[in-house]
């Protein structure tokens, strides 16, 4: 692509060398760069790319994108001045990779809790109606049934645009994907045309970046003030902060609820740990969910999809036949009947709202345990909440090591145990080592107890000292339940 084309409606502050050359890719990580790139140096949160500019220009890179003109400069590199790179890499890498979210139907989903689940039901829905589609989102994304890994929610714009220009190559005529906060905030959506948007619901998280609430709550709102008048907002009428999202949205608004009235309303009719009935704007369905929260995901998913031409007969089939995302509410049962419920929970919210699930189909008849920690060089703020509401919905507890990260996990964990009173604490054990938390919740438990296992779900690894090491938490229940059933039967 040439540069007077890249940059078109997009002129800098300041410009040395030529904007007329051919320019053969866009990278804002310098260790990437190859001859003929365009290269943008971002001032990120852990490093700041100006510094890596000569490396750049070392590896081949014929334009460079800043902030403030190097001290030195070469005559066969063009150096582009903008205020705040941040503004232009989106539109840039949009442009770059033939702005693939003007050839196809691009769907965010944003909230706190909530976004994998519609996002991934959204795509299944829409591939089993024949077309192809695209999947952004934290457990995995998907060009039409390829995998491609992921490691964050929202990728850099770089990465997002050649991921989204792969999909709309392929022929994908929906691409559905999780907006996180940090992504607005930090402009990754930059450039990008949505068709519709979605929230789901805030609750406390990431305040370790945004600092307050109302930042992160901003943050999201963002998403929804830049859609277009020709796209649609679906917001959880449910959520005190449904219709904040969209007071100054131009998008087309609706609303879906399990409480009150709304454009797409629902209600559990009956549920247990293999699924719920609901009714639907009036028609019943059965699914395959467990959960309230569950069900209000199921409806954003429902609504989306009728008002993006679904006819809602058939929306609700579609949702009949879909399953749980790995690690969210996922069920493990042995013989001797002890469930395992493997579940991302990771904020206060979350875990209420998989406790109080647990709750209203337990109903008495066994105990609930709980395993659970919380993430290294995160919000400490949410420890303590997170240690007290396990402790208040659940018969046992066992406090563990979650993704520590840099920190010391019994540091963590001693940062949970504030939270509790002496009686919760007497309920209460400690054990960092995480796999020995789970034989040990496993070893105790008894028929009919279920044992949630709390805060990682679909990962398959545990971050310690900046390294990971291979951890699953489904895999290790498997492991420790079918050793409880040998024993048993040895017995």
């Amino acid at each position: 692509m040439n540069l007077l084309q890249l940059i078109q409606g997009c002129e800098p502050r300041e410009l040395a060398g030529s904007k007329d050359r051919e320019v053969t890719g866009i990278e804002i990580d310098s260790r990437r760069v190859k001859a003929g790139n365009v290269f943008v140096a971002m001032r990120g949160t852990q490093a700041d790319g100006h510094a890596f500019i000569g490396k750049a220009v070392a590896q081949g890179a014929a334009v460079i994108v800043c902030e403030q003109m190097p001290g030195e400069t070469r005559e066969d590199v063009t150096y582009l001045v903008y205020p705040d790179t941040q503004d232009v890499v989106g539109i840039l890498a949009t442009r770059f990779f033939g702005n693939p979210s003007e050839r196809m139907h691009l769907i965010g989903v944003t909230g706190t809790n909530g976004k994998t689940t519609i996002a991934t039901v959204l795509y299944n829905m829409f591939r089993q109606l024949g077309y192809k589609c695209g999947l952004c989102s934290t457990v995995c994304n998907y060009i039409d049934g390829e995998p491609v890994a992921t490691e964050v929610t929202t990728p850099d714009p770089v990465t997002l645009n050649r991921l989204l220009g792969q999909m709309a190559d392929e022929g994908c005529a929906y691409a559905f994907m999780e907006v996180s906060s940090h992504s607005v905030s930090q402009k990754r959506i930059g450039g990008l045309t949505f068709t519709g948007g979605i929230f789901t619901n805030l609750t406390r998280d990431h305040l370790d970046y945004h600092g307050t609430f109302e930042n992160y709550r901003d943050a999201k709102k963002g998403f929804f003030d830049v859609l277009p008048g020709d796209a649609f907002a679906l917001v959880n009428a449910d959520d005190r902060n449904g219709m904040v999202m969209v007071q100054n949205c131009k998008a087309r608004v609706r609303t879906y609820s399990l409480q009150s009235a709304a454009d797409f309303k629902a209600r559990i009719m009956e549920e247990s740990f293999e699924g719920m009935d609901l009714e639907v704007d009036g028609r019943e369905v059965s699914v395959q969910f467990v959960g309230r929260f569950n069900a209000s995901n199921l409806l954003a998913a429902y609504g989306a999809a009728v008002m993006l031409g679904v006819e809602p007969q058939q929306a609700l089939v579609l949702l009949s036949a879909q399953q749980p995302v790995n690690g969210r509410f996922e069920a493990i049962r042995s013989r001797e009947g002890v469930t395992a419920i493997v579940d991302y929970a990771h904020t206060p919210d979350a875990l209420v709202n998989v406790l109080t699930t647990i709750g209203e189909v337990l109903r008495g008849r066994g105990e609930c345990w709980t395993v659970c920690g919380a993430g290294g060089n995160r919000d400490k703020g949410k420890r303590p909440l997170m240690a007290r509401e396990a402790a208040r919905q659940s018969d046992r507890v066992i406090i563990t090591s979650d993704n520590p990260r840099f920190e010391e996990p019994d540091d963590i964990i001693r940062d949970m145990l504030e939270g509790l009173d002496a009686r919760q604490r007497s309920r209460t054990l400690a054990i960092t080592d995480r796999r020995e938390a789970i034989r040990t919740a496993v070893a105790l438990a008894r028929k009919g107890d279920i044992i949630l296992i709390a805060g990682k779900g679909h990962e398959d690894y545990q971050e310690v000292k900046g390294v990971k090491h291979h951890f699953d938490d489904r895999e290790v229940a498997r492991e420790c339940l079918d050793a409880a059933d040998n024993s048993q039967t040895v017995k």
